[in-house]
């Protein structure tokens, strides 16, 4: 029983950015309204609508988006992945990452460097934002004392951020996509690193171009054990890559880290105990949002506002390749609206598998589109979280847009993606 006019079936998505942008403008901080609130208010409209229906009727539907299997999927990815981060850092793992790869790469291509450095501890850890906090001092520090712009330091701080965030496997903007079109994760991986490697490659060589001569010696690189902290990230790499299943993936990665915690006293058990809590507790909100977003967009599909969107983008697409692009811009849309990447996918997500699923694209495609176009413009943001991270721990230093002109590998990946979609791009055998 759908709305007579399927296009208010969208209200609860249109109340949750009008509350979310304005409350963001009158405070000025696009972080001050916590996204959880937001989309329970959107919730609660979804459920207001369609009164032809019982009430009971209605949290019926809501409840089935909520628990939807591809929901409570995600869900426990996320957990496993906040498990093995946790432990991962606690143990070690990212310090010693940043200590060696300052200690083997030369100092003349060091901005080069952080670059490659902020793209290994991204893949690793899957965060953007955790690589951001993790690297931006030692940019910053280097930058000070070598002469190095700032900007330009912590303009490859970002983009090697950025690089992981859209690959990693346990990266929750990787989970999100893949989970919300139906595909494994390592299909979604190879389509999108074909599309980024060329983005990579391009901004390591003009980093590569914008460093003098310069030194490092304050960087601290004497720690014990390097090889054995950063162990558990390349075990998650490389298991997943090879196809084994993400649960064990991350299971066997988080065992990993804490034996290699206690034994070389890293932290004790109880230690051990709370930083597994403290990795469950940091997906919380996430988890909670998935949820939230599951039982409104289930609603807005009972009410038409898919059906709606989907007949509305055929009238303006001709082809498949429009399909494409017309999910490019959606994606970049909501993005503009939530400034972050996982509430973007997870909100476009649903929509996005039946447009694919209308017009013949596979899912690891769309899952990639999602993806690469929601972190493209997470580069365009001067609100982005990223962006903010850096200047909240640059101080007043720099300010986003200085930052901003240095974002070579999000602009790329962007210009990339579009003429991915242009050509076809890559053509992969199923």
């Amino acid at each position: 029983m759908t709305l007579k006019k399927p296009v208010f079936a969208l209200l609860p998505i249109v109340v949750f950015l009008v509350l979310y942008i304005t409350s963001s403008v009158i405070s000025g901080d696009f972080y001050k309204m916590p996204v959880p609130v937001s989309f329970l208010v959107a919730s609660a409209v979804a459920l207001t609508m369609n009164t032809r229906r019982k009430f009971n009727s209605r949290l019926e539907t809501y409840l089935k988006g909520m628990g939807n299997s591809g929901i409570m999927m995600m869900c426990l990815i996320f957990l496993a992945a906040g498990v093995f981060a946790s432990l991962a850092k606690s143990m070690g793992a990212i310090d010693a990452t940043v200590a060696l790869g300052v200690k083997m790469i030369p100092a003349n291509i060091l901005i080069a460097g952080i670059f490659l450095i902020g793209c290994f501890i991204s893949l690793s850890v899957g965060t953007s934002l955790g690589t951001v906090v993790a690297l931006t001092p030692v940019a910053l520090g280097i930058a000070e004392q070598t002469g190095i712009s700032a900007p330009l330091a912590l303009g490859a701080v970002v983009g090697g951020a950025m690089f992981g965030d859209n690959l990693s496997f346990i990266s929750d903007t990787t989970i999100a996509a893949a989970r919300t079109q139906g595909c494994k994760m390592r299909d979604k991986f190879r389509v999108n690193f074909l599309i980024v490697l060329p983005a990579a490659i391009v901004s390591f060589v003009i980093y590569l171009f914008t460093t003098g001569s310069c030194d490092v010696s304050m960087v601290n690189t004497d720690i014990d054990h390097v090889w054995l902290k950063i162990s558990p990230y390349l075990f998650v790499i490389v298991a997943a890559l090879v196809g084994v299943n993400v649960f064990i993936v991350l299971f066997a990665g988080s065992v990993l880290a804490a034996v290699i915690g206690i034994s070389i006293g890293s932290f004790g058990a109880w230690d051990m105990v709370d930083a597994i809590g403290s990795g469950i507790d940091g997906m919380s909100e996430i988890i909670i949002i998935s949820m939230l977003v599951g039982g409104m967009v289930e609603v807005i599909r009972y009410n038409g506002g898919i059906d709606f969107i989907i007949s509305l983008i055929g009238k303006k697409t001709k082809s498949k390749k429009g399909a494409e692009f017309s999910l490019a811009l959606l994606t970049s849309i909501v993005n503009v609206f939530t400034a972050n990447n996982t509430i973007t996918i997870l909100m476009v997500g649903p929509i996005a598998k039946d447009i694919a699923a209308e017009y013949g694209i596979k899912p690891r495609r769309s899952a990639s589109i999602l993806d690469t176009f929601s972190c493209f413009m997470q580069g365009l943001l001067p609100y982005g979280a990223q962006i903010l991270a850096v200047i909240g721990l640059a101080g007043a230093a720099v300010t986003p847009f200085e930052v901003m002109q240095y974002l070579y590998y999000p602009y790329l990946m962007g210009g990339i993606s579009m003429l991915a979609i242009a050509f076809g791009f890559p053509r992969l055998k199923d």
